[in-house]
């Protein structure tokens, strides 16, 4: 059993082996925050990668997203919706078989998708580990077991407009292809380091087109919804500068503007929760900030 991480500000309610109908269990991190009561409703954010977000103690690279520290600090200042965060555990080995949003992959020719599943990481390890992608079946997750759970068990404001999702690199892309499958639920989505390849190549790399057309024909409607995307310019995030541009002129092209729309590029900064950690006041006041 993980250690339960120990937040400067609020509480941690830990569920451990969180069951579902359409994935395996995995541990559900709900922070709350300082002065949190029944008798008031809350905003819900959704996390990827939940094991990074609240105690770099417990980490295995020792770095984290400082959740609870921001989140608590700008709900002190009134600067947000009261809110919430729920963090959700990957499954380690099938992380990108859960991630990869699977509607793009399966508009792949089948070699197109062999070359896909058989990449390997820098390290030579297999990316997807010979399992399938069921990111459709992830998602159900999301929305038909935990978020139910979640809004029977904490006194939230269920409606879409009060619930988003985060994550950053294949989290990002996860949750963007969360938003666009579910328009109904969530109301914005933060994708920080959206990680476009799928894999780690870009020569011979069928899915960053696939991922943008689908994105080109199943954006959310701009009125109803508010989208933050970003990535730095080193190490892994330097694999992005050629892909965002793109999915930015889709998000134009589809009617959004500064109004519900925010892309930012951060040079210099890399691939880790440390540059993930320096900039997300910038989606979360996006994303939450009072109006």
């Amino acid at each position: 059993m993980a250690q339960i991480p120990k937040p400067s500000t609020g509480t941690i309610r830990r569920f451990e082996n969180f069951s579902s109908r359409y994935v395996k269990p995995r541990t559900i991190d709900v922070w709350l925050p300082d002065g949190y009561t029944p008798t008031k409703k809350y905003a819900v954010l959704y996390m990827q990668d939940g094991g990074s977000l609240f105690d770099s103690s417990i980490v295995w690279n020792h770095q984290e997203w400082g959740v609870d520290e921001l989140l608590g600090k700008l709900q002190q200042e009134k600067r947000i919706l009261p809110c919430i965060v729920v963090g959700i555990w990957n499954t380690g080995i099938t992380r990108h078989n859960e991630y990869l949003p699977q509607k793009p992959f399966e508009t792949l020719s089948p070699a197109e998708k062999d070359t896909v599943v058989k990449a390997k990481r820098i390290s030579g390890q297999a990316v997807f580990q010979e399992y399938k992608i069921y990111s459709d079946d992830y998602l159900r997750f999301l929305t038909q077991d935990l978020k139910p759970f979640i809004d029977s068990s904490f006194s939230t404001l269920p409606d879409r407009s009060h619930t988003f999702i985060a994550g950053s690199s294949m989290g990002g892309l996860i949750s963007l292809y969360a938003i666009c499958e579910y328009p109904q639920l969530f109301g914005g989505a933060a994708c920080l380091s959206t990680h476009w390849t799928g894999i780690f190549q870009i020569e011979h790399n069928p899915f960053p087109a696939a991922m943008l057309r689908y994105l080109s024909q199943r954006l959310p409607d701009p009125a109803k919804h508010r989208i933050y995307m970003d990535h730095g310019t080193a190490t892994i995030d330097s694999l992005y500068t050629n892909y965002q541009p793109q999915a930015d002129q889709w998000m134009k092209r589809n009617g959004y503007t500064s109004r519900n729309w925010m892309t930012k590029v951060y040079p210099g900064a890399d691939h880790s929760e440390r540059s993930w950690n320096k900039r997300l006041d910038i989606p979360i006041l996006f994303l939450l900030g009072r109006k």
